[in-house]
């Protein structure tokens, strides 16, 4: 019987579609095929698992983790982690080679306001009130 009383779906296939959201512990082992998967591929020097020669490559030298990695996540994940490794690997040798070149890197803050100010509860108060607000 199915995770749904109406369904034959078992809950891997329904987290596998979609149609089911992980517990904290399925996504636990789904990170941790993931993880199993990209040392695989990392051991075997295959950055782009997507598309040929690396596609061949993984199937290859890494079926089994592969298989696990397909099995513990959902679809979207699968195809979603593939894409951010090969783009994580890319801006790592970028910056790598822009660091060969001489580039300094700079801090950035993402803060809107300035350091200090508008973080705290009594800070946001104010400045609702100061806007009109109730």
């Amino acid at each position: 019987m199915g995770w749904w009383p109406f369904s034959s779906e078992t809950r891997g296939d329904a987290i596998r579609n979609g149609n089911a959201i992980p517990t904290r512990n399925e996504r636990a082992v789904c990170w941790a095929a993931r993880d199993a998967y990209f040392a695989c591929l990392d051991a075997n020097n295959i950055v782009d698992a997507t598309k040929d020669p690396g596609a061949s490559a993984a199937a290859k030298a890494c079926a089994a983790s592969s298989a696990e990695f397909e099995k513990d996540c959902a679809v979207a994940w699968v195809k979603y982690f593939k894409q951010w490794r090969v783009a994580d690997i890319q801006k790592k040798r970028r910056l790598d080679e822009l660091r060969k070149q001489g580039a300094v890197e700079m801090s950035v803050s993402t803060a809107f306001a300035p350091e200090g100010k508008g973080t705290s509860k009594d800070d946001l108060q104010s400045m609702w009130e100061k806007k009109g607000g109730n």
